[in-house]
C-alpha cells in the first residue's frame, strides 16, 4: 500500500522477479486468532519489553491494554470502529516469509530481526535512508533529523551493498526501493545511488521527499530524478493550506508543492509518477483529508495514489494526548465518507485482500509473484476511476471484488493439490476466462473503462498486458497505512510487515520495528554516524580541495 498503483503493472511484468519454487502456495490461511477479544503480544512503551495485550471491544471502539509489571497500565485505541475491524479479518492471509534469512533461529519477535525466519511476509517495498540530513525541521518526523546532534549519512558503496542485500531476498528479489531520510535528495551521491538501483534490477524506484529540490528550479532536478531512473516520489503533502503546513512542518509550503509538480509534470520522454503522502493528526489537519484528495484528482494526469499516514507517537506522551491526537485507519474512512461524496467505507479493503491475484499468478506460472501479505489492519485502500470529467468512481462499485478473490484463491488451491497440475491449471484458467464477465457489474461500469475482462485476465496470466498497465494509469490508489508506535503496538502485526529498511550491517528491518520497539534505528544510527561538527569540518575540506 505504500505502493502507488502505477507499482503493479511493472511488478508483475519484470521477468527478473521470479525464482521458480515448483508449484509451492505463497501464501496460507492466516494464523490470526480471529473476533474479539483476544490476546496478543505487546511491548511497554518504557521498558520495551514484549508483555501480553488484550484486545476488546468498547463503546464500539477496538481497544488495546497492557501490563508492565515495573510500569503499569496502558490503554488505547487500536481500532476506532470495531465493524471494519472484524471486516478486515476476513481478508487475512499469511506469506511464507523469505528462504534465506539472515537470522535463521530466532526466538522472539521483535528482538531478532534480520529479517529472521520468524518473518510471514517478504520484503514488497524496502526503505533505504541515504541520511538524517534535512533541509526541514518538522515538529513530526520518524528521522528526527536535525534534532540528534550526529549525522547518519551511508556511503554510496555501503548503500549498494545494501541494495545487494534486498535484490538477494528469496523466493522474491525485492521488487522496489524507496530512497527516504531525512531528505534523501541531499545526499552527495544521490543520482549515482539511483542509477545504481536501477542498475541492479528494481522494478521501482521511488523517492520519499518534501519537494523542496523539485520545486526550487524550473525543472532541471526533476528531470534529472528521470533521468537517473526515479520512477515514483512520494511526496510528501499534509494539507492544501499553509496553515496545516505551518502545524506540521513549521513553515509555508503550498507554493514550493504545487511548483514540485508542475516541475515534475514537464519531465521527459515520460511523467514521474507521485504518490501523495499526508501524515494526519487528529484536530490538525483531518478536516482536509477530502481536500487533498480533490487536489490530487486535478492534478490526475501525475498523482496516481494518496497515501494517508496516521499519525505515530514516538517517545512519552500521555494518554489524554494520544486519546485528543490518535487518528486510526476506520477514522480515515469516515472523513473521506464525510469530506467527499464518491467514497464509502465499504469501498476501503486491507492490504493483503489482493493476495489472491498474486496466488493464482504464481500456482498458474509455476512462478512466485510478489505478495502483499501485510496483517490485515495495517492499512486500507481502494482504487478510483476517473472519468475525464474528474468524476471519480470506486471500482468496487463495479467489480464484484470478493467473489472474484475468492474465486481466484480457490482456483489456486485446487491446482496446487492437484496431482496433474497440468490438466488442472488448464480447466481452472478456462473457466476464470469463460466466466470473467460475471465479476464485472456492467451497468455500473464506466462507459471510458473499456474492455475490463482483458484487465482481470491479465491478472492470472502475470500481468504482461497493456490492458494491466492502462488501467494502472487511469486509476488512483486511495489508502492509508497507520505505522504502530509503542502504545498500540501488536507483534502479529510486525511479523506480517511488507514494508522493510535495509541496514547498512546487513540487516532488513521491518518499518514498525524500525521506528518503534527496540529501537534498531537508535542503534543503526548510532553505530555508523559522526559527530554533526566532524561531518561538517569534513565538508569543508571537501569543498576546499573542490
Amino acid at each position: 500500500m505504500e505502493l502507488c498503483s502505477r507499482l503493479n503493472y511493472k511488478m508483475f511484468k519484470s521477468g527478473d522477479l521470479v525464482v521458480c519454487l515448483g508449484a509451492s502456495m505463497i501464501i496460507k490461511e492466516s494464523a490470526l486468532k480471529k473476533g474479539l477479544p483476544k490476546t496478543t503480544e505487546s511491548l511497554c512503551p518504557e521498558c520495551k519489553e514484549v508483555i501480553q495485550a488484550k484486545l476488546y471491544e468498547e463503546n464500539g471502539k477496538v481497544m488495546i491494554e497492557k501490563k508492565c509489571k515495573v510500569h503499569g497500565k496502558f490503554k488505547d485505541i487500536y481500532w476506532s470502529d470495531v465493524k471494519m475491524y472484524l471486516r478486515a479479518e476476513k481478508h487475512a492471509y499469511d506469506g511464507v516469509g523469505v528462504s534465506n534469512p539472515l537470522i535463521p533461529n530466532a526466538k522472539k519477535c521483535p528482538n531478532e530481526c534480520g529479517l529472521c525466519q520468524l518473518h510471514l511476509s517478504h520484503t514488497v517495498l524496502a526503505n533505504v535512508d541515504l541520511t538524517n540530513r534535512c533541509n526541514l525541521n518538522c515538529p513530526v518526523c520518524f528521522a528526527n533529523a536535525n534534532q540528534s546532534g550526529v549525522v547518519f549519512e551511508p556511503t554510496f558503496e555501503q548503500v549498494t551493498e545494501m541494495l545487494k542485500t534486498l535484490r538477494n531476498n528469496r523466493p522474491v528479489p525485492t521488487p522496489s526501493v524507496q530512497f527516504s531520510g531525512g531528505e534523501p535528495t541531499i545526499h552527495p551521491d544521490f543520482f549515482k545511488i539511483v542509477r545504481k538501483a536501477e542498475e541492479l534490477g528494481f522494478a521501482q524506484i521511488q523517492i520519499a521527499s518534501n519537494g523542496l529540490k523539485l520545486g526550487s528550479d524550473d525543472g532541471e532536478f526533476a528531470q534529472k530524478c528521470l533521468d537517473a531512473g526515479v520512477d515514483t516520489v512520494y511526496l510528501q503533502f499534509d494539507g492544501v493550506t499553509d496553515d496545516v503546513y505551518m502545524k506540521t512542518r513549521g513553515r509555508k509550503l503550498m507554493d514550493i508543492k504545487k511548483k514540485a509538480l508542475e516541475n515534475i509534470r514537464k519531465t521527459k520522454p515520460t511523467k514521474m509518477s507521485v504518490c501523495l503522502v499526508p501524515t494526519i493528526v487528529n484536530g490538525i489537519n483531518d478536516h482536509q483529508v477530502g481536500d487533498i484528495l480533490r487536489f490530487a484528482i486535478e492534478y490526475r494526469d501525475i498523482v496516481h495514489a494518496v497515501n494517508y499516514q496516521p499519525v505515530s507517537f514516538a517517545g512519552r506522551i500521555s494518554q489524554e494526548e494520544r486519546e485528543k491526537q490518535r487518528f486510526t485507519l476506520p477514522d480515515l474512512a469516515k472523513r473521506l465518507k464525510e469530506q467527499t461524496n464518491f467514497i464509502d467505507e465499504s469501498d476501503m479493503y486491507p492490504v493483503p485482500c489482493v493476495t489472491p491475484i498474486s496466488e493464482f499468478a504464481s500456482v498458474f506460472q509455476n512462478d512466485p509473484k510478489v505478495t502483499f501479505s501485510a496483517h490485515p489492519h495495517c492499512g486500507l485502500a481502494t482504487f478510483l476511476f476517473i472519468e475525464e470529467d474528474g468524476n471519480a468512481i470506486p471500482i468496487t462499485r463495479f467489480v464484484k471484488v470478493d467473489e472474484l478473490f475468492s474465486d481466484l484463491y480457490s482456483g489456486a488451491k485446487k491446482m496446487e493439490t492437484s496431482r496433474i497440475k497440468s490438466v488442472s491449471k488448464a480447466v481452472e484458467g478456462a473457466k476464470l476466462k469463460l466466466n470473467v464477465s460475471k465479476y464485472i457489474i456492467k451497468e455500473k461500469k464506466p462507459k471510458s473503462l473499456g474492455r475490463l475482462e482483458d484487465l482481470i485476465e491479465a491478472f492470472w496470466e502475470g500481468g504482461d498486458k497493456k490492458s494491466l498497465s492502462e488501467f494502472t494509469w487511469s486509476t488512483m490508489m486511495v489508502g492509508g497505512m497507520h505505522f504502530q508506535d509503542d502504545y498500540n503496538y501488536d507483534i502479529e502485526r510486525v511479523k506480517r510487515c511488507v514494508i522493510h529498511y535495509a541496514t547498512p550491517d546487513g540487516r532488513i528491518i521491518p518499518f514498525c520495528a524500525y521506528n518503534g520497539g527496540p529501537t534498531y534505528r537508535d542503534e543503526v544510527e548510532r553505530k555508523y554516524s559522526i559527530p554533526l561538527k566532524e561531518y561538517q569540518e569534513k565538508q569543508k575540506k571537501k569543498e576546499v580541495a573542490a
